[in-house]
């Protein structure tokens, strides 16, 4: 699918659940797989970990396409990183990562390398791209940028039936960005719902042949659509309060509120100037009346 470059590293696995990582890149490129190769192997561990694989499997080819190159080309512009994995293939386009060449190509490795242990541990059966999606967003990213892109995913739009999720994807970049935000907070809802090993009992399921409903319901103990349903009463709260929050009507209440608040606050500051100016003026009137 994707032409070896010229330079080519190989990335021995250090425990028995990683696969062997094989660098591929043109030789100005060379510091930038220097760079992954550092990459903490504890983090590739939770990857393998979360999706259950035993086995590592055949190496992993980990292309770094330069800008203009066929394999670039084949993504959409928007797009950093993609990965066939069936093929075992992951490829990067470094220049497009947002910071480069100093922010987190890292975690878009990581994220690469979730798509093809996650074929892998579901024997390559078809799995919802929802599923995939948030599986590697939740090894690859975490923190309060990923709370951020939620708000702002989920205000004042309603909910998104997971059926139709898929379909989001490939509208572009800031459709995609939605379908990514919920995606990996579904699958973190899921993991803090049903614990750490709820991923990997989904995919075994589905990798031993049974639909994937069929894998989520044994997996979790509730239906697909029942899950979804309480995923949203979770989200509910972003959808109804925070467009009032962020509403020009509760910013002008706020406004008018911390206004008020300034004028009592100064009317109490004014009263206490004037009892202390009272009390001088009754200490002075006393001085005025003393003999020695």
């Amino acid at each position: 699918m994707v032409l070896a470059l010229p330079f080519l590293v190989l990335v021995p696995a250090e425990a028995a659940s990683l696969p062997e990582l094989r660098f591929e890149a043109p030789p100005r490129m060379a510091p930038l797989v220097e760079r992954l190769q550092r990459v903490d192997r504890t983090r590739l561990l939770r990857v393998a970990e979360l999706t259950g694989l035993s086995e590592p499997g055949p190496p992993i080819r980990v292309v770094l396409a330069p800008e203009g190159s066929a394999a670039a080309r084949r993504a959409p512009s928007w797009g950093v990183g993609y990965a066939f994995g069936a093929a075992g293939l992951v490829v990067l386009m470094p220049s497009r990562v947002p910071g480069y060449p100093d922010q987190d190509l890292e975690s878009v490795l990581l994220h690469e390398v979730a798509h093809v242990l996650i074929a892998r541990a579901a024997r390559r059966r078809p799995i919802p791209r929802w599923f995939d999606e948030g599986v590697a967003m939740a090894v690859s990213r975490h923190g309060l940028a990923d709370r951020t892109h939620l708000i702002f995913a989920t205000i004042g739009r309603g909910s998104l039936h997971l059926a139709d999720l898929d379909a989001v994807f490939p509208r572009g970049s800031r459709a995609a960005a939605r379908a990514y935000a919920l995606s990996g907070a579904v699958v973190r809802w899921l993991i803090e719902e049903h614990g750490e090993d709820v991923v990997a009992r989904i995919l075994a399921g589905a990798g031993a042949g049974l639909p994937f409903d069929v894998a989520f319901e044994r997996a979790t103990g509730r239906s697909l659509a029942a899950a979804e349903a309480a995923f949203w009463r979770r989200m509910d709260f972003w959808n109804k309060w925070v467009p009032f929050l962020t509403s020009s009507i509760f910013l002008w209440l706020l406004v008018t509120a911390l206004a008020i608040v300034s004028f009592v606050r100064r009317r109490q500051r004014d009263e206490e100037i004037r009892r202390r100016w009272d009390a001088e003026d009754a200490w002075s009137g006393d001085e005025d009346g003393w003999v020695n």
